[in-house]
């Protein structure tokens, strides 16, 4: 009628090449913003994991601590997963190894 037979049978080939390509270009903005959430969130986060990782494996008898609960104290045992911490003279609690957010210099806990 109004389009010829072959006009018809040439433009669903031409509407795939350019319907692939538009697909692309929407993807574009979805993967663009991955890479910057990796680099600005992910990343980082990883990187302070595994320096935490480190600083609780390098914990040793006579550090002193901070922990996430707040306490401060000198470590006196160390076990796989937990340890025991000297919070005064004669105190000793036993915290998760996980717990320590910090190790202090020498001489802050008195």
């Amino acid at each position: 009628m109004f389009i010829s037979s072959a006009f018809a049978q040439t433009a669903p080939a031409a509407a795939d090449a350019g319907g692939m390509m538009s697909s692309l270009t929407s993807m574009l903005p979805l993967v663009l913003m991955f890479v910057v959430l990796y680099f600005v969130m992910i990343r980082p986060q990883m990187k302070k994991q595994k320096e935490h990782r480190a600083m609780i494996d390098a914990l040793a008898k006579g550090d002193e601590v901070a922990t996430a609960g707040g306490l401060l104290g000198k470590v006196t045992q160390l076990s796989d997963g937990y340890m025991s911490l000297e919070i005064s003279s004669g105190v000793e609690v036993q915290v998760q190894r996980s717990a320590v957010v910090q190790v202090l210099p020498k001489g802050t806990v008195k």
